[in-house]
């Protein structure tokens, strides 16, 4: 008799371990439960509105160190279903996925919206039933088997594929503890810095290509491009910082200070050394209208009056103690953050489901066989850039191929 599948969650794991499971076993009656009106909300707001499906890094060996929590059990996962399975299996279904500059891989349309109606036309195809505005109270093993309660019905399922993403509360998982499962609580993992008393934040839309922050006090430290929003700031280098430092700035109570490199990796001998050198090409240039590295001029400028150098001088005449205020700011600038904004639409959360209660090999749970998990339920995070989806895909289609 064919198996009657449960999949709570319709959001990108949830439909990834849908078609999986019909995939592997065509006779299984599978059926996603949704507990909003909305499917498929977080890649509806991806990217943008462009969906960062996923990320141009091939190698399982490098795709792990993308991961703060679980990317050592994610390997497991990978080996069965990894980046070249994704952009093949969009490709076969009509969807081309293209490369940024930095990696990122959206469809080429640029709309999330393609991504969406290519698994509601698959779901369609592979006969899912889709059931939205169906929240599961709770999950009951009923061996064989479980009675999932939804709404006031309850309803009998051979197995159940948990896809219902994170939470921001420990009570949010209340329905899996009871169930023997040890839940890590919750933390915001991709946030920005608030920054109330600083006024770099009046410089809002202005950004860097490749800047070093570092947290005071901390061992986090990490780069790429910063942006500065009318909050404080954003960009890669901030939104990687705050997911490998989701409990430790946590514990911080997000009060904590910055140093900023603003030109990425160089070090005081190499930016002294390099002002030696260009000072005989750019001596006789005014020092604001020869700003000399890739900061935006009216960041310059910020720079500049914030180190009191007059930027209607020339160069040549810098004086040494101006020349070691400049090179300070540009290399170990400090900030005060006050604060976290979650990152636009994109809640991301470290905590979950513990790795320990879930067998990687098929993401079935440890403490309740027939039970299987996917997504941001379990305590895995990427950081941004597409590898939150890589491990929806990834983890929905192992929780669907071994549920069969």
């Amino acid at each position: 008799m064919p198996q009657n599948i449960a999949v709570i969650g319709g959001g990108a794991a949830g439909f990834f371990a849908a078609f999986s499971c019909k995939t592997h076993s065509p006779d299984t009656r599978v059926t996603i439960f949704e507990k909003t009106g909305k499917l498929l909300s977080k890649v509806k707001v991806s990217g943008g509105g462009r969906c960062n499906v996923t990320h141009a890094c091939f190698s399982n060996g490098d795709l792990i160190k993308f991961y703060p929590r679980g990317g050592k059990h994610l390997k497991k996962v990978f080996g069965q279903f990894t980046t070249s399975d994704t952009v093949a299996w969009f490709e076969e279904r009509g969807v081309e996925l293209k490369a940024e500059a930095d990696n990122r891989m959206f469809p080429i349309t640029d709309n999330s919206q393609t991504i969406i109606d290519c698994f509601l036309k698959e779901a369609n195809k592979l006969g899912i039933q889709v059931v939205v505005n169906a929240n599961v109270n709770s999950i009951q093993p009923k061996h064989p088997g479980f009675d999932l309660k939804i709404g006031d019905k309850t309803q009998h399922f051979d197995k159940v594929i948990v896809a219902s993403g994170g939470s921001p509360k420990a009570q949010g998982f209340d329905w899996l503890k009871v169930l023997g499962h040890e839940i890590i609580p919750p933390v915001p993992s991709l946030f920005t810095f608030n920054m109330p008393k600083e006024p770099i934040k009046n410089l809002m839309g202005l950004s860097v290509p490749n800047a070093t922050v570092r947290v005071q006090g901390t061992k986090l430290q990490q780069s790429g491009p910063l942006l500065i929003t009318h909050w404080g700031m954003s960009g890669p280098a901030i939104l990687k910082t705050s997911a490998w430092g989701a409990r430790v700035l946590s514990d911080l109570n997000y009060d904590f200070k910055i140093q900023v490199n603003w030109l990425g990796s160089m070090n005081e001998e190499e930016l002294r050394t390099w002002f030696i050198n260009s000072l005989q090409t750019i001596g006789k240039r005014k020092i604001r209208n020869k700003n000399p590295f890739e900061i935006p001029n009216r960041l310059w400028d910020f720079f500049l009056e914030k180190v009191e150098i007059d930027g209607e001088g020339i160069w040549a005449e810098l004086g040494k103690k101006s020349l070691n205020r400049l090179i300070n700011l540009l290399l170990n600038d400090t900030y005060e953050v006050k604060g976290k904004t979650t990152f636009k639409e994109e809640f991301v959360t470290s905590g979950g489901v513990a790795l320990s209660d879930v067998d990687f090999n098929s993401m079935e749970s440890r403490k309740c066989p027939s039970l299987f998990f996917a997504g941001e339920v379990i305590d895995v995070d990427g950081v941004t850039g597409g590898f939150n989806f890589q491990a929806a895909w990834s983890t929905g289609f192992v929780a669907g191929k071994t549920s069969e």
